[in-house]
């Protein structure tokens, strides 16, 4: 693990012999450190050029190289990543490189959070109001006299300004990003305009020094979740688009939460986009909306999550579930079934040629974020696939390619905190392939669905769908299998179920919004004794 930060100094410390640095690294403490007979480091570069001014490593791999990796983790060896794509925008190569690097268990900066938090003021902004009321003291009265605005570069949360570092090292541990850039600027006091992650091909030479001599001393961190407030009240908001399509809880089904809530001495109130600004007024929050990380449910998963409050869906689980590729390489790495699956890449056209050849005609494609049917397209032919790929290519780098499993319903087993709650059995829309069919009209959009008692349901369908949910997390989760005879296989997870009176709960009734408020309950208990759930 140690060769990259060696390399790294090495090929910047221009002004003495090679021999002499090589011994000036070797007495640096920090380095051993760093260095574990059980870890393995992999950075990843979107193109070979962008280390072409530091050393050669074997410890440097292109973003497309981690991409199509294969092989597992050796057996008792942590993988560390460092992420220095040129982007990481939703869906672009430096995002799918986290999102798979936390599938395969492997801890990398930044993380699918980090990013997702960066990308907007409305979520990272909650981080900074504390660190703001400190600016004026750090910065002094002399330091940027005279100067309206500036922006610093932090590497790996280091600063060559010393009254700033107490400062960048708390950017760094509340957003893990080898290179930030933060923006200062003054009104009446100094703020931080904004935060955003910087790249490293763009660096000048007397910056690559530093960002090299900060590599070299980087050392592994555990970031934790900061402690949230302890919570005395019980009042829970449910999250919700009265003009939504397909919402994940009809009408009928939200007036049933607020109707057993009131029995077991939960207000809940149903809350919408408008009210993102009162969310510290409850102590937990439901979202019974569909989720993205692309829109307002994340912010308000995050925000609840900063204030304190019991979420779900929380933050992790939606950036977890949203992505089909994501839970590919999860069920992947852990030999859980799944339909034959191949990733296509923007980038490989070649590819396209042969997957037809593998995986057998029809065969689905699908974006990794859609949901409810979206974004999936079956093709029964090579020239249809590429007429589909060209399409789906527009929103999204990467594709998934993936055997046609037909039968004639799917499962949907719901999990909440690791166990099973409800099962359901979702028949394919009249006439169509899949449960959803958008292009009809009227009623006839969606199949027939039963729903059975969880004992009911193939044994080795909800064994297979509580193992995948525990995967992802110990929220509430709607894991979708299809079984053919003997086999069975995941579909994919879901961060919010569709919990609808008269489909989902036909055979609890009260009960299954009973255990999804309790659970709330069982929460906010712990959490007011300072205890874990």
């Amino acid at each position: 693990m140690g060769s990259v930060f060696m390399s790294a100094v090495q090929g910047h410390w221009r002004e003495v012999s090679e021999q002499t640095a090589l011994t000036a690294i070797t007495t640096t403490s920090i380095l051993s450190s760093s260095t574990s007979p059980g870890s393995q480091l992999v950075i990843i570069v979107e193109r070979k050029e962008d280390w072409a001014s530091y050393f050669p490593s074997e410890d440097i791999v292109t973003a497309q190289e981690y991409l199509e990796q294969t092989r597992g983790n050796e057996p008792g060896k942590r993988v560390q990543v460092i992420n220095l794509c040129r982007s990481y925008k939703y869906l672009g190569h430096g995002y799918y490189c986290s999102l798979l690097a936390e599938a395969r268990g492997h801890k990398v900066i930044p993380s699918v959070r980090t990013i997702s938090e960066l990308t907007r003021k409305a979520l990272y902004g909650l981080a900074l109001d504390d660190l703001d009321k400190t600016l004026d003291k750090a910065l002094g009265d002399q330091l940027y006299q005279g100067t309206e605005g500036f922006t610093l570069t932090l590497y790996f949360g280091s600063t060559v300004i010393e009254p700033l570092q107490d400062l960048a090292r708390q950017l760094f541990e509340v957003f893990p990003c080898p290179i930030l850039l933060v923006e200062f600027k003054k009104t009446n006091a100094w703020h931080i305009e904004g935060v955003k992650s910087g790249t490293l091909h763009k660096l000048r030479e007397d910056q690559e020094d530093h960002f090299a001599q900060s590599l070299d001393s980087f050392s592994r961190k555990i970031w934790r979740v900061p402690r949230s407030r302890r919570l005395a009240r019980y009042d829970l908001a449910v999250l919700h688009d009265p003009q939504e399509a397909l919402p994940p809880s009809n009408a009928k089904a939200l007036e049933n939460f607020i109707r057993v809530g009131k029995g077991l001495g939960i207000d809940v109130e149903l809350i919408e986009k408008k009210d993102y600004s009162r969310i510290a007024e409850y102590d937990a929050l439901l979202i019974r909306e569909t989720t993205s990380v692309d829109n307002h449910t994340y912010r308000f998963a995050k925000k609840a999550e900063s204030e304190g409050l019991v979420v779900m869906d929380d933050p992790t689980s939606i950036l977890r579930c949203t992505n089909k590729v994501y839970l590919t390489d999860l069920l992947k790495s852990h030999k859980l079934g799944m339909p034959a699956t191949e990733i296509l890449y923007k980038e490989r056209p070649e590819d396209f040629e042969r997957v037809g050849d593998r995986l057998g005609f029809p065969l689905v494609l699908k974006i990794p974020d859609g949901c409810f049917s979206r974004g999936v397209i079956k093709v029964e032919s090579q020239q249809a696939l590429l007429e589909a790929t060209a399409e789906l290519f527009e929103h999204s780098v990467l594709l998934l390619a993936q055997e046609f499993f037909y039968t004639e319903y799917d499962w949907r087993i719901g999990v909440l905190n690791r166990k099973p709650i409800f099962a359901c059995q979702y028949f394919m829309s009249k006439g169509h392939w899949q449960i959803y069919n958008h292009k009809a009209k009227g009623q006839d959009i969606n199949g027939e669905c039963r729903t059975l008692a969880v004992h009911e349901a193939p044994r080795a369908v909800v064994e297979l769908a509580v193992k995948t949910a525990n995967l992802i997390g110990d929220g509430l989760y709607g894991v979708d299998l299809k079984q053919s005879g003997d086999k069975v296989v995941v579909i994919e997870v879901n961060d919010n179920p569709n919990m609808d009176a008269g489909i989902e709960d036909a055979y609890l009734q009260d009960d299954l919004y009973g255990l999804v408020l309790e659970e709330f309950v069982r929460r906010l208990e712990l959490k007011r004794r300072g205890q874990a759930w």
